[in-house]
């Protein structure tokens, strides 16, 4: 497996010591938008990720003056998404490719933190709702914007919104396509924590994540993945799944000896 993003003008990563990925949108001059180039490296970033070895974490977040701006419509006029690869098609899992580059941070075994300044429009957004925490700047710009263009939220974002925003307030926002601040994404509930400055907030919790048991904080995000549609009984077992695997395991014994002896933990890495 391929450990390494190539070189691009699209996205780079970085890995910390302490295992926290710093994942970057780099298309900066266009506000990072979404071309098919951003598209197909933002997966292969997703890739990497996947089999990077010691990960413990992810930030997420774009360069310069905005987290994404969305679909870049310039490029986008001139390609049939249709024709290419139809929508309906199920090319990665359960996603197809426009999908898969929002679902993909869900789907990573670690927990990923989107940091969020600037323009967030679209598809951007539905980026940033792939984290499971958002650290949004109080005044990014952010909206639902696909109804403007005649379209629907078509890269996952009714599965990712989902128990995040109320019902009625997402409805509001995509029938109007209404620009909200970052303030106001923490009242719907788009925003995890809001803070000026929030990729130095998102890897601060990047930097805690990387301090705990690695195979507890996957168990937790795949039980987190699952406990939305599973009924109550399916639940309650895949607890009890995931706990036996953990007990008296070498990184639990590790979690607990370390918080006794008040010393730093030395995990084991999946």
């Amino acid at each position: 497996m391929r450990h390494e993003l190539k070189p691009n003008e699209r996205v780079a990563i970085t890995m910390q010591d302490d295992g926290v990925a710093q994942v970057r949108m780099i298309r900066a001059d266009k506000m990072n938008a979404l071309d098919p180039a951003m598209f197909d490296t933002l997966i292969e970033a997703g890739e990497v990720l996947h089999s990077m070895p010691g990960l413990r974490a992810v930030v997420l977040a774009g360069e310069g003056r905005s987290f994404c701006a969305g679909l870049d419509l310039g490029s986008m006029a001139n390609t049939n998404r249709h024709e290419a690869v139809p929508l309906i098609d199920r090319t990665h899992g359960n996603a197809n490719r426009a999908q898969q580059v929002a679902m993909q941070w869900r789907k990573l075994p670690v927990p990923v933190i989107a940091a969020v300044h600037g323009v967030c429009f679209g598809g951007g957004l539905q980026i940033a709702s792939g984290a499971d925490i958002r650290v949004v700047d109080p005044t990014a710009r952010m909206a639902v914007m696909e109804l403007k263009w005649g379209l629907v939220p078509d890269m996952g974002g009714y599965a990712l919104w989902k128990g995040m925003v109320r019902d009625d307030v997402l409805r509001e926002l995509t029938y109007t396509n209404r620009e909200f601040t970052g303030a106001q994404a923490g009242e719907y509930g788009f925003a995890t924590i809001v803070d000026p400055n929030p990729v130095a907030r998102a890897t601060a919790i990047a930097a805690d994540i990387a301090n705990r048991n690695p195979h507890a904080q996957r168990a937790a995000k795949r039980l987190f993945n699952r406990y939305l549609e599973a009924s109550t009984d399916e639940i309650l077992m895949a607890e009890s799944v995931e706990q036996t695997a953990l007990i008296g395991s070498r990184n639990q014994i590790e979690a607990v000896m370390s918080q006794m002896e008040k010393r730093k933990a030395e995990y084991v890495d999946p």
